[in-house]
C-alpha cells in the first residue's frame, strides 16, 4: 500500500529528499506523496525512509491504494528503468 501525508504535516520538507522513487513533492499546503510512484521503500529500506525522518509522525498507509510487497516491487522496477 502506498502511504499518505496527514493534515498534521508542518511542511518541514525532511522527507522529499529521503525518498528512493522521487515520490514526494511539495503540495499546495503540505508534502504530498503520488501513489504511482510510491513504494514504502521496498526492495530499498527495511523501513520506509520518509517516515523514519518525520518529525511530527505524519505519514500513514494510504487505504485507498493497498498493494502487495510484489506489486510494490514492480513499481520499483518500473522506476529503475526510468
Amino acid at each position: 500500500m502506498a502511504l499518505k501525508i496527514t493534515d498534521e504535516c508542518v511542511n518541514c520538507g525532511v522527507c522529499e529528499p529521503e525518498c528512493p522513487n522521487e515520490s514526494i513533492s511539495e503540495g499546495s499546503d503540505i508534502y504530498v506523496i503520488d501513489p504511482e510512484k510510491c513504494t514504502e521503500c521496498v526492495g530499498y529500506f527495511d523501513e520506509p525512509q520518509c517516515i523514519e525522518v518525520c518529525p511530527v509522525d505524519c505519514i500513514i498507509p494510504d487505504p485507498d491504494h493497498q498493494e502487495t510487497k510484489e506489486q510494490l516491487l514492480v513499481k520499483k522496477e518500473r522506476h529503475e528503468k526510468k
